[in-house]
């Protein structure tokens, strides 16, 4: 009788069962968003900071955002939420809707910041919004405290 079973050293392995993928997922990040609205799309984006950049000024994003850093350091702040690092390797997310995103800059002067980010985008709402000065002045009670 023939056997039907592909040769070990086939392209690309074809017909071998692997084990790794039993071992291959580590969860990054769990976060339970808000619902999103009907007619809502993702977007994916990479985004790349020379070192030392303060990145993109305060902003809000409509839609919920979840992002990983690929290389270097960002510093990160949320309204209500003291700034913070995440490294190469660690998981960001936030809210969306109302809340003020302060920084996502480059930590770092030596390297360049690279991070990857999936957002939720409301229909016919921009994905990203610059906050003005005037707008900052009145929610400056609902930033955190700044390290000294």
């Amino acid at each position: 009788m023939p056997n039907n079973e592909p040769a070990a050293n086939s392209p690309g392995g074809q017909g071998q069962r692997s084990e790794a993928w039993k071992t291959a997922v580590t969860v990054i990040q769990e976060a339970k968003p808000p619902s999103f609205p009907e007619g809502a799309h993702a977007m994916t984006l990479l985004v790349e900071f020379p070192p030392g950049d303060p990145g993109t000024p305060p902003h809000r994003h409509f839609g919920p955002a979840f992002g990983y850093v690929l290389e270097g350091e960002m510093l990160f702040e949320l309204e209500g939420e003291p700034e913070r690092v995440i490294r190469a390797g660690e998981a960001f997310w936030e809210p969306g809707g109302d809340v003020i995103h302060y920084q996502d800059g480059n930590n770092r002067t030596d390297v360049p910041s690279r991070f990857i980010v999936t957002m939720m985008c409301e229909p016919d709402k921009p994905m990203l919004v610059l906050v003005d000065e005037d707008e900052l002045e009145q929610r400056k009670d609902r930033r955190a405290p700044r390290p000294s």
